[in-house]
């Protein structure tokens, strides 16, 4: 039970924080060349951004973002969730996003991974969240379903999200340089699972895709912190939006892989600095994750905007009175329900771009 996916039904979303994208743009030319690509620039981002040519591209910035948001909405764009912009305004049925501290990496045999075509591999074939495949994903290639695993739920369900991985450069930015650069998150694991129903699991919007259409308004810029920062140490916006799709995901039937893709990143600022501030997502996080464990929705919620207006509500009366900035994340979902509905599912031949 797979589907095909054509070239036109895909955006490779950018959320520019750095102004010069040519290095970025050049390493992933072989594979972002025949897609469009939307690329939001940083609102806060004052210098020109640097693209080179030979790309079908639009770019977002801060006054167009105004138009379309306008004033009346707490969604923020700011950093690294500007991509979620580029999620609200692409009118194509699945989103590939990376992040422009990323570059395509290298498995264990010295061969570049594909990481476009590997998360439409996941996309396409079904997940296995109500029983755990012991050799992963069966679908795979080489791959099958374990003695013993039920004939009954070996269709699978639809894959709405793939998380794609990391492996960290340390201070290197060229991928030549990468076999030698001594690597945190260096472990290459050459395998894709499905995340069972019931478990959560920290999504990043480093390196992901999902289909645009089932799953769109569950990736929401909601949580946003007090003394939140440019680097990946001091926000919390992609871990609370995928908290939000995970829960999301389950209630509607709908499965949730990780694994490979990988990509090589970059990394920016100094993780044990941020902890020395008493960085407040380390913090909050004892709060949001059994606020998530606990959610429950509604049967009559039968819609994405349905679940997210009800995790919103929840958020809202559990853990408003705690922190503040658990009322702002409750207002910003709700706000960007509705600017899915107003914006975000206007027909193709209506963009504005």
């Amino acid at each position: 039970m797979s589907v095909a996916i054509k070239d036109d039904e895909i955006d490779i979303v950018i959320g520019a924080v750095r102004s010069d994208l040519t290095s970025f743009m050049n390493e992933w030319r072989p594979m972002f060349s025949r897609f469009h690509l939307i690329i939001v620039k940083d609102p806060d981002l004052k210098e020109e951004l640097k693209i080179p040519e030979g790309f079908n591209l639009d770019v977002y910035e801060k006054p167009y973002m105004d138009r379309v948001v306008g004033s009346s909405t707490s969604v923020l764009f700011s950093g690294y969730a500007c991509r979620y912009f580029g999620y609200l305004v692409s009118r194509k049925k699945y989103i590939i996003s990376v992040d422009d501290d990323c570059l395509p990496a290298r498995d264990p045999k010295g061969f570049v991974v594909d990481a476009v075509s590997h998360h439409i591999t996941n996309l396409t074939t079904p997940a296995t969240p109500f029983f755990f495949n012991t050799l992963y994903d069966p679908f795979a290639e080489g791959s099958d379903f374990v003695r013993g695993y039920p004939f009954s739920l070996r269709s699978g369900v639809k894959c709405a999200l793939s998380c794609g991985l990391w492996l960290n450069l340390g201070d290197h930015d060229a991928p030549t340089q990468a076999l030698k650069a001594k690597q945190r998150n260096s472990r290459y694991v050459d395998a894709v699972m499905t995340v069972p129903a019931g478990s959560l699991v920290p999504i990043s919007g480093i390196n992901i895709a999902f289909d645009r259409e089932v799953l769109g308004p569950a990736l929401v810029p909601a949580l946003k912190l007090a003394g939140e920062g440019k680097f990946r140490w001091e926000t919390m916006e992609d871990i609370w939006s995928g908290l939000c799709v995970k829960v999301v995901c389950d209630h509607l039937g709908l499965g949730v892989k990780t694994g490979l893709p990988y990509v090589w990143r970059t990394d920016r600022g100094d993780p044990i600095a941020s902890l020395k501030k008493e960085w407040e997502g380390v913090k909050l996080m004892e709060e949001v994750v059994p606020f998530f464990q606990s959610v429950r929705l509604p049967r009559e919620a039968t819609t994405v905007e349905d679940c997210v207006v009800e995790v919103a509500n929840a958020a809202k009366e559990q853990l408003g009175s705690t922190d503040p900035v658990f009322a702002r994340a409750a207002k910003a979902m709700l706000d960007w329900v509705n600017l899915w509905k107003s914006v975000g599912y206007i027909s193709s031949s209506s963009s504005a771009v």
